[in-house]
């Protein structure tokens, strides 16, 4: 397997050396048998419910486009039987890697979701894991969402066995660079891009600000007591009448739109436990036509039924 320090542009040379590592390529077969390293949570011998197949990468399936290789089998590693699950589930997974929090998010992310078809399974590296939810996993929270059971590291193998290795990237989580913007004020400029985060959001609201501390490494907005709210979601009227929202890993990083609190804001966030997560934050701006569509077709966009897992490509 290639390890670490591998060249950048080198995905397709890494997986192509794989492949050759292994015998009995299945080439242009569609079916073939799977034994090897078993996850933990699976049993050993043969765990699919259906003979296992390598099929094209669907151009939609856009979390694995341009990934290196064309084929992935399935059902996949995380199980998914049919391609159209596939695709659902890993769809979720698109904005996280435009956060680019770590090189080798798609590599690990592919190695699951859309494996290379091969002779035998072969899944990502414990380190891998590990070091892509470092860099990533302070992302997620920022928004309110664990390191999820199904990825943990745990159950991948270690790297002495056959697995997928730490390709583009190095063996310690990559740290935010300085200037990079909190990930909650991280904008959108257009009215198809913010009725997406509205949909992927509890409430939305439009309010002033009161004030603005900083403790735990997070920001406490104290919202003044005139509000609108626009999505009311699961909050409660307690909710409404003091709130006061949370933005996670945000103590550090800029937020330009919070230099300063006159004005008023359009915030959306979600309802974790008894706390608001603040998940994006707009200055109010009557005479923007962008943000006024938004705001009067939000109930009439055509939300996704699943619904991303994080939101805001962060490409403007």
């Amino acid at each position: 397997m290639p390890r670490a320090g591998s060249p950048p542009g080198g995905r397709g040379t890494a997986l192509l050396a794989l492949a050759l590592a292994l015998a009995g390529s299945p080439g242009g077969g569609q079916h073939y048998d799977y034994y090897g390293w078993q996850p933990e949570s699976l049993p050993h011998g043969r765990f699919y419910g259906r003979e296992p197949q390598c099929l094209d990468i669907p151009p939609d399936m856009q979390l694995c486009r341009d990934v290196g290789y064309k084929r992935m089998r399935l059902p996949n590693l995380l199980e998914h039987e049919t391609m159209a699950e596939a695709k659902q589930q890993a769809s979720s997974w698109v904005p996280l890697l435009a956060k680019q929090c770590h090189t080798d998010t798609q590599l690990f992310l592919c190695s699951l979701f859309a494996p290379v078809c091969l002779d035998r399974p072969v899944y990502p590296c414990r380190s891998l894991c590990e070091v892509v939810r470092d860099s990533c996993a302070p992302v997620m929270e920022s928004y309110g969402f664990p390191w999820p059971e199904m990825l943990h590291c745990g159950k991948f193998p270690s790297d002495h066995e056959l697995c997928i290795a730490i390709q583009f990237g190095n063996s310690k989580a990559t740290p935010p660079p300085v200037s990079k913007i909190c990930t909650q004020c991280e904008m959108e400029h257009k009215a198809d891009g913010m009725m997406e985060q509205m949909c992927s959001s509890d409430f939305v609201v439009k309010m002033r600000i009161k004030e603005m501390t900083e403790e735990n490494g997070e920001r406490r907005l104290v919202a003044a007591q005139k509000k609108k709210v626009l999505k009311l979601g699961p909050l409660k009227r307690k909710d409404t009448k003091k709130m006061v929202l949370h933005m996670r890993n945000a103590s550090t990083c800029p937020c330009p739109q919070l230099d300063s609190l006159s004005g008023s804001f359009l915030v959306m966030g979600r309802k974790v436990g008894s706390r608001l997560l603040l998940l994006a934050v707009y200055p109010w701006q009557k005479h923007n036509k962008e943000m006024k569509f938004a705001v009067k077709f939000m109930f009439s966009y055509p939300c996704p039924l699943y619904h991303p897992l994080l939101y805001g490509a962060g490409q403007h």
